[in-house]
């Protein structure tokens, strides 16, 4: 039964499911129940197996390979079987794609040729990633890289910023499966607190998987202090969640790269669009700000900045300002600058920039958000989010995540690829995993490190065995060893028989942070991904019964 700390707490304390999960996923049974006798799989409703599809990560890869498999998972009549689909970082781009269609599986070829022609042709222009950014910075509180990484990057990646809310997915998919989009918590991973690691999120609840602390999602990120919202913040909308997902698709030091180049792009647009409007001391300032970015890209590109470096002490020299910027600034004491010093400069002038532009008119309120951002990512403050647990007391819940008033929370790719956990759940009983596995790297890591990390929290997972490392990888797993456990289907994307021995040539075709494919690319991808659930139909089918029967007789 459900805790509550407090009378009227807003925050759910409890190892149950929630009202609306648990009555969709009621629901979703007498679909699934009809799909299995049009296979000639014969169950009662109350033996109705469960079955999880997971998505792992991997940029566009993943986005277009989990669109593939849920494609021909209809066309052979599979789909409807499946009650869970959940995912991390690029599938997460092709789930929130398809759930805010209502009821998609039923219209699927049409969304898929939509989502397919948005890939090839769309293009999110500079200045909607600007007045977005804008709306990000002066709408929240808690400003991050994730908002610069979802506006610049992501919203390239996937072709369009998605205003939609998560909570406008209620109630729009009762003919689906039920979605979970999984993130972690980027302290604990750190902290090494492995029951508050895992953070789903559905479009009814947010919170942690395993200690069972949740808030309604149209609540997640707003401010709590005992379970009592204090508050309000702007719920959030799809691109951020694309953006909080799909973190993970390069080091530090590529992602600033990607950042500041996109941020000198937008800045350049933007000192042209509204220069005419702008006094001599703003444009002054403008070309400071264009000019330090060009200085960070140079070094993290190891290149000779000292160009840059001169143009700024000549934009700095004359400025009203001058006494508040350090006059021991190391662009200008230094003839070598490490990466260290540029960003401690650049923080420097971003500070004494700030009060510059004075929120007159559309472009102050860009450049504003340009010289924060530029802070925010010298400071790589990913996530920011209030924490709805804050001050709390709940049991075995680690107390560091209690005392915090905020958390950070990121791509759960970075700890382990695939959202195995939140499905296995106690409460959501799972019988059957079908994962889709579309890492860049060991086509079997996401599930041996699951296997791992569940034998560590005693969670029931069955055994493992790893092929050995010289084996071409086959299309279809399974593990099933353990009767208190789900069986576990393990598909790697490309493998010796979709691929027919040129599995590496096909890696390295699609890399994980390509910001485009081309229209053959996603045509040639999608088809990939089909023929691995095509060909491993009659398997798959066999293990549905076998749970079935499993079940029935337990």
């Amino acid at each position: 039964m459900d805790q509550f700390s407090a009378s009227g707490s807003e925050v759910r304390v409890g190892h149950t499911l929630n009202d609306a999960e648990r009555q969709h996923v009621t629901k979703r049974k007498e679909k699934v129940l009809q799909c299995l006798k049009q296979h000639g799989i014969s169950c009662s409703e109350d033996t109705v197996p469960k079955i999880a599809v997971l998505g792992s990560g991997g940029g566009l890869r993943a986005m277009v390979a989990l669109l593939g498999s849920l494609s021909q998972l209809k066309k052979e009549g599979l789909l409807d079987c499946i009650t869970y689909l959940s995912g991390v970082s690029g599938s997460t781009w092709c789930m929130s794609s398809l759930y805010k269609e209502s009821d998609w599986s039923t219209k699927l070829k049409a969304i898929q040729d939509d989502i397919e022609q948005r890939l090839t042709y769309s293009k999110v222009s500079w200045q909607e990633m600007a007045q977005k950014l804008v709306k990000y910075f002066f709408a929240k509180d808690n400003f991050s890289v994730t908002d610069l990484w979802a506006v610049m990057i992501v919203a390239n990646m996937v072709k369009e910023i998605d205003e939609h809310s998560l909570t406008e997915q209620r109630n729009k998919y009762a003919n689906d499966p039920y979605p979970i989009y999984t993130v972690i918590d980027k302290s604990s991973k750190y902290d090494r607190l492995n029951a508050d690691l895992w953070f789903e999120i559905t479009p009814d609840e947010a919170g942690y998987s395993l200690s069972g602390t949740f808030v309604d999602s149209s609540c997640w990120g707003s401010q709590f202090e005992n379970g009592k919202k204090t508050k309000d913040q702007p719920e959030i909308d799809i691109l951020y969640l694309q953006g909080l997902c799909g973190s993970a698709l390069a080091d530090m030091e590529e992602i600033l790269k990607y950042i500041f180049d996109a941020l000198l792009h937008l800045s350049k647009e933007s000192i042209e669009e509204g220069h005419q409007s702008q006094s001599s001391d703003v444009k002054n300032g403008c070309e400071v700000i264009i000019t330090l970015l060009e200085l960070n890209l140079s070094v993290l590109s190891g290149e000779d900045p000292s160009k840059y470096c001169d143009i700024l002490k000549d934009l700095l020299k004359d400025d009203e300002r001058k006494h508040l910027i350090n006059p021991t600034l190391h662009l200008m004491t230094k003839e070598v600058l490490s990466k260290k010093d540029v960003q401690e400069d650049t923080l420097q002038i971003c500070k004494s920039f700030f009060d510059r532009f004075g929120e007159q008119d559309i472009w102050d309120k860009i450049w504003i958000g340009i010289v924060r951002s530029i802070e925010i990512a010298c400071n790589w403050i990913w996530g920011t989010t209030y924490n709805h647990v804050y001050r709390m007391k709940v049991e075995g819940v680690d107390p560091s995540v209690l005392n915090a008033a905020k958390r950070e929370y990121e791509d759960a790719g970075l700890l382990n690829n695939s959202p195995y956990v939140s499905v296995l759940r106690k409460e959501r009983d799972i019988d059957l995993i079908i994962s889709f596995d579309f890492s860049a790297g060991n086509p079997f890591e996401t599930v041996v490190k699951t296997a791992e990390r569940c034998k560590t929290l005693q969670i029931p997972f069955p055994k493992v065995v790893q092929p050995p490392e010289d084996m071409k990888p086959q299309d279809i797993y399974v593990f099933k060893d353990n009767p208190k456990a789900p069986t576990v289907i393990h598909i790697p994307l490309f493998n010796c028989v979709n691929c027919k021995g040129e599995v590496q040539k096909w890696k390295a075709r699609y890399g994980t942070f390509q910001l485009n494919y081309s229209a053959s690319m996603i045509k040639d991808l999608l088809e990939k991904a089909g023929m691995n659930v095509r060909n491993t139909k009659e398997k798959l089918l066999e293990e549905i019964k076998y749970i079935t029967e499993h079940k029935r007789l337990k």
